[in-house]
């Protein structure tokens, strides 16, 4: 086996299509964009090359042929906050071999060594959490738009590797052709009511006023949990750039008291649905097949992205009232059959009481692993 750092359009059209190759026989497979994943690894596009750095591989056989291919990353503000330096690895693809995968883990476990690293998490994105984390452990049905699918054996090839379990991220769903339970509505109702609170969806021409409320929510929200990095105005830009496509203004909500910004939740259509007819290529065919698809074909799941709440607006029921915005918007639609709820991890019992609520059932498990160097 021959293994080739990606840096000509040769070895990164090989890392692209690997995976068609892989997943060729597997019908809930749906490629990610091509360009997504490209600008993952564009310095000009992804803000995490301000702080940080990356460098991808592929794998051949004797040949020629690409069999694996893996990434390496280091997020200069994350790697500080675990207990020892750790970098990540994630874009891992790899046929059903033992050898061939050591040797993917072997060489971005080197390269992150070389650069102060003494630990390495992954699957996992360089980015932010709610796209490409995690490794598929439960669950394989079609990825909604942005989540990570893969073969069942990759666990074996990663455990037997030696990662071990850092956490479980669960997404959970919500069947909405089923009332939500009467006591989750009756308190999301009357939060709606209080005094002093108000809500608004999204609107794309006031969009940076939102990314500025979102920043201050996010960063106040998450500043407490293990290895949390605040999220900067030109992160918040990106993320949102990406979703333009499939943006719905009306599905995105926030919370405010008193003209606070204290709460938001981000849904986006479950693009996937529509995407799975283009192959991953989003060139002229593929955009005329996507209009055609979006026009003719109707999306009736959507996947809440993230949620968020400040830490002193917690257990007030925002949350409860944001879902009750969203189901207020979405059912008079009479197109939307399920939800899908942001993943949580199994670390955060407040929002996975919050799912149980609802009435939502565990649908997908992922999985982020944990090596430590020796």
């Amino acid at each position: 086996m021959e293994i080739q750092e990606v840096n000509h359009h040769r070895s990164e059209k090989d890392f692209l299509h690997l995976p068609k190759r892989i997943y060729r026989h597997d019908p809930n497979w749906v490629s990610p964009l091509e360009s997504d994943i490209r600008d993952i690894f564009n310095p000009q596009r992804n803000s995490y090359f301000a702080h940080g750095v990356c460098t991808r591989w592929v794998l051949y056989d004797d040949r020629h042929v690409a069999i694996g291919r893996i990434a390496a990353f280091i997020d200069e503000h994350r790697a500080y906050k675990f207990p020892r330096p750790t970098g990540g690895v994630g874009f891992f693809e790899c046929i059903n071999d033992q050898q061939a995968a050591n040797r993917l883990f072997d060489t971005a476990k080197e390269w992150l060594q070389q650069r102060g690293m003494q630990a390495m998490e992954g699957p996992v994105n360089f980015g932010e959490n709610d796209r490409y984390w995690g490794l598929l452990v439960e669950g394989f049905k079609p990825p909604s738009f942005g989540m990570n699918y893969n073969p069942p054996y990759y666990q074996q090839l990663f455990e037997n590797y030696g990662f071990v379990k850092a956490y479980d991220q669960y997404t959970n769903f919500l069947d909405a052709t089923v009332p939500m339970p009467e006591r989750f509505t009756r308190i999301a109702d009357w939060v709606m009511r209080k005094p002093g609170y108000h809500f608004e969806h999204f609107r794309l021409k006031d969009q940076e006023k939102f990314f500025r409320d979102f920043q201050e929510i996010y960063n106040d929200a998450w500043s407490d949990f293990p290895n949390f990095t605040p999220m900067s105005l030109d992160t918040i830009r990106d993320v949102f750039r990406q979703m333009r496509p499939i943006l719905d203004e009306k599905i995105i909500w926030f919370a405010y008291y008193q003209q606070e910004p204290v709460s938001f939740i981000v849904c986006l259509p479950d693009a996937n649905q529509i995407l799975k007819h283009v192959n991953g290529k989003l060139n002229l065919w593929g955009k005329l097949k996507f209009l055609w698809y979006r026009y003719t074909h109707t999306i009736d799941r959507l996947r809440i992205i993230v949620m968020g709440c400040k830490k002193r607006f917690q257990n007030h029921g925002l949350e409860s009232a944001l879902i009750r915005c969203l189901q207020e918007e979405v059912l008079p639609r009479k197109t939307i059959k399920g939800v899908e709820l942001a993943w949580v991890g199994d670390f955060n019992q407040k929002m996975m009481a919050l799912h149980r609520a609802t009435g939502a059932t565990t649908d997908k498990v992922h999985r982020t692993y944990l090596y430590v160097f020796a």
